[in-house]
């Protein structure tokens, strides 16, 4: 497997986490399925995908032992320039935030073996992925890997209390199947999970998009949220808006063995209150703001962003139901005021 092309990455690792290393190294050899017995007459071989397990099983262990020892608080100079570079999508501004919001301090994780969900991409692919899970912190918590020119960590949604990965579709080798962003066996479309979940977060059960995803904390229950806080803030004087969009982020779907997908995928929130007619000229900042802006309140307007990564559950168009969240990981990113 080649290089990252930043030696100083691969350095610190080896040189502070080599034990990170040992607990994760037996990922490659964990089968996601029992091997099957070799038939009688040999079939020809598939091509090698654009991916093995076994280079999959390599990324992981290298980005996650990587990623933790950038954490470990050193005057490394451009510590977080390398962090963000072994990200991608939404990933990156949830690294930049945990590293502003904690004086270059973020949390550090423990990383379990993963279990390898690998797509069977052809060789020619350009932008093969593959996702894994993993406990972090004894959590256990969905990952996707994606390589443009070199293989970077995409997204990271932790199961929800309660939750489990369905089982994802394999095949005799032990290779996923990847759901086209276009598929229509589905109830929702790879490419419209975030604008659907968008749009629920929003409007609730009163939006065109009512009864698509099921309700619960990450759904209909924001939606009410906002619904809430808005008529609070213009009681006071001022007006109040949450705004969730997909933007550009990548969208992973995995194939489910009930024909359904697995769909994890990105969003942002952005949240504005502006004075409308509040004398005080006091509108509060949030204490996870704290560390974005220094002052305890702002005058006129105060701009608050948030990513959110999630995996959700979609069923098989030849049983509709509603979609369910299951797992979830997100943070605020971004603070401005005036």
């Amino acid at each position: 497997m080649r290089a990252y092309g930043r030696r100083e990455m691969l350095a610190i690792a080896a040189g502070l986490l080599a034990a990170a290393t040992a607990c994760t190294s037996d990922a490659r050899s964990t089968p996601t399925r029992p091997a099957t017995t070799a038939p009688a007459t040999p079939s020809p071989s598939p091509a090698e995908p654009a991916v093995t397990r076994d280079e999959a099983a390599e990324v992981f262990t290298e980005i996650t032992v990587t990623d933790d020892a950038l954490r470990v608080a050193s005057d490394l100079q451009g510590r977080l320039a390398l962090a963000t570079d072994i990200t991608a999508g939404g990933q990156t501004q949830l690294t930049v935030g945990a590293y502003l919001s904690t004086d270059y301090a973020p949390p550090r994780y423990k990383w379990g073996a993963p279990t390898l969900y690998v797509p069977r991409f052809d060789p020619g692919e350009r932008s093969p992925w593959f996702s894994a899970l993993a406990t972090r912190n004894g959590q256990p918590t969905l990952l996707t890997f994606a390589r443009s020119d070199r293989w970077r960590l995409s997204s990271a949604a932790q199961l929800l209390p309660g939750e489990e990965l369905p089982e994802i579709r394999l095949d005799a080798d032990g290779y996923a199947g990847a759901v086209p962003s276009d598929d229509k066996s589905v109830t929702i479309s790879p490419q419209f999970m975030g604008p659907v979940h968008a749009s629920v977060a929003e409007t609730g059960t009163a939006g065109s998009t009512a009864g698509l995803l099921a309700p619960g904390p990450y759904t209909t229950d924001v939606a009410e949220q906002i619904a809430t806080y808005r008529e609070t803030a213009k009681a006071d004087g001022f007006s109040y808006d949450s705004i969730f969009s997909a933007d550009n982020y990548p969208v992973y779907g995995l194939r489910t063995e009930d024909g359904g997908a697995l769909i994890q995928y990105s969003l942002s929130r952005t949240t504005s209150t502006k004075n409308v007619t509040n004398k005080s000229y006091i509108i509060p900042v949030p204490e996870e703001a704290a560390w974005a802006i220094s002052s305890p309140s702002v005058p006129r307007t105060l701009r608050l962003t948030e990513i959110h990564q999630y995996a959700t559950t979609v069923p098989p168009l030849s049983a509709p139901a509603p979609a369910e969240v299951i797992a979830h990981d997100g943070a605020l990113t971004r603070a401005t005021g005036d």
